[in-house]
C-alpha cells in the first residue's frame, strides 16, 4: 500500500479528521512548490515508511513522523497514490479549488463555457482517478478520450439546453424565469457533473481496480471495488456542484430581501464573494465525504478473489 494511501488511513477515519486534512492539502500556495521539492519529500517519506516493521501497528506512527516534515502536505496533495508520479499542476486538488471558478453561473446559456467547465473536471477526474486499471495501454487511452469527448459534449449541450429552449420559444413568464435560471442549474450541474466522472472512470468498473488487505499487500484486482469508488466519487462530485450552484441563490436571496447591500452595483461582487466562499467550503467537504483509502467487505468481493485469502476486510484507493 503507497504511502499516501496509508496516511489516509491512519488519520482519515472520520468525516472530520478529513475536512482537516483536505482543509491544509488544498492550500493554494503548495501549487508554487517545485519539482524538486516535491520529489525531495517524497523520497523522504518513502524513506521513513520503510523503517516501520508492522505496517499494521505503525500506520500511526507513519503519521506522526511524516506530518512533522517540511513539506508533508505537498506530498499528498502532489503524488498520485496508485502510479507514484508527480501530479500535472492544473490537476492537483489545489489548483481545482482555484480553477473551479463558477464565475460562469451568470452565463451558464453559453455552450462554449459549459464545454470548458466540463472538460476541466473530466481532465481533473481522469487525472485523480485510481490508476491501476489494466488494459492495453493504447486501447485503454483511446477509450478514455472517446468517452471522456462523449460526455463532455453531452453535459454542456444538456447545460445549455433549459435557457436556449426558453430563449427559443419566448418564454417570459416570471416563473419560468425563476425556474430556469435559478432551481434549474444547481440539480443539473450536480448531475451533469456527477455523468462526466461516471464515464470517464468507466473502466474502473469494466477492468477491476486492485484490492490490498491489511497490510497493503495486492490480492487481486476487483470491478466491484472499481464500482464503488467510481460511485462514491460522482456522489462527491454531484454534492460539490450541486451545493455550489444552489446555496449562493438562498443566500444572496436573503441578502436581497434583509437588504443588506444598499448600493444595487455591489450586488455582482457581493454575489462572485458568496460563490467563491462556497465552493472553497465545499471542495473539502467533498472531498471528506468517502475515505481515500476505501474499505470494502468480504462479501462484496469477487469469489475468484476471496478463495486466496482469509481476510474480511479489504482497502483500494478511491481517487478523488
Amino acid at each position: 500500500m503507497d504511502a499516501n494511501l496509508r496516511l489516509w488511513r491512519a488519520e482519515g477515519q472520520s468525516f472530520f479528521q478529513r475536512f482537516l486534512l483536505w482543509a491544509d492539502a488544498l492550500d493554494p500556495l503548495l501549487l508554487l512548490r517545485s519539482s524538486n521539492e516535491i520529489k525531495r519529500t517524497r523520497l523522504l517519506i518513502q524513506t521513513d515508511e520503510k523503517t516501520l516493521s508492522d505496517p499494521i501497528q505503525n500506520n500511526q506512527v507513519l503519521w506522526q513522523r511524516c506530518s512533522n516534515l517540511p513539506f508533508f502536505f505537498l506530498f499528498k496533495s502532489s503524488v498520485h497514490p496508485d502510479t507514484d508520479k508527480i501530479i500535472p499542476i492544473l490537476f492537483r486538488p489545489p489548483g481545482g479549488s482555484s480553477s473551479l471558478n463558477p464565475e460562469f453561473n451568470f452565463l451558464y446559456n453559453l455552450l462554449f463555457l459549459q464545454f470548458v467547465f466540463h472538460t476541466y473536471t473530466t481532465a481533473f477526474t481522469l487525472v485523480n482517478g485510481n490508476g491501476t486499471p489494466k488494459a492495453e495501454e493504447y486501447s485503454l487511452q483511446q477509450k478514455q478520450m472517446l468517452l471522456g469527448l462523449g460526455a463532455i459534449s453531452y453535459a454542456a449541450c444538456v447545460g445549455a439546453l433549459p435557457l436556449t429552449f426558453v430563449n427559443r420559444y419566448g418564454l417570459k413568464s416570471s416563473l419560468m424565469q425563476l425556474v430556469v435560471r435559478k432551481l434549474l442549474p444547481a440539480p443539473l450541474f450536480g448531475l451533469t457533473s456527477a455523468f462526466t466522472v461516471a464515464m470517464v472512470r468507466s473502466p474502473e468498473f469494466d477492468n477491476g481496480i486492485e484490492v490490498m488487505d491489511r497490510n497493503g499487500n495486492v490480492i487481486g484486482v476487483s470491478k466491484k471495488a472499481g464500482e464503488k469508488a467510481v460511485m462514491e466519487t460522482a456522489l462527491s462530485r454531484a454534492v460539490l456542484f450541486g451545493t455550489t450552484f444552489f446555496l449562493p441563490e438562498v443566500l444572496m436571496f436573503c441578502v436581497q430581501r434583509a437588504r443588506l447591500v444598499k448600493n444595487p452595483r455591489a450586488l455582482g461582487p457581493v454575489r462572485m464573494f458568496v460563490i467563491m466562499s462556497v465552493l472553497a467550503g465545499m471542495l473539502p467537504v467533498s472531498f471528506s465525504m468517502f475515505p481515500q483509502c476505501g474499505e470494502i467487505k468480504r462479501a462484496d468481493l469477487e469469489p475468484e478473489i476471496l478463495s486466496s485469502t482469509e481476510e474480511t476486510e479489504f482497502f483500494y484507493n478511491r481517487g478523488i
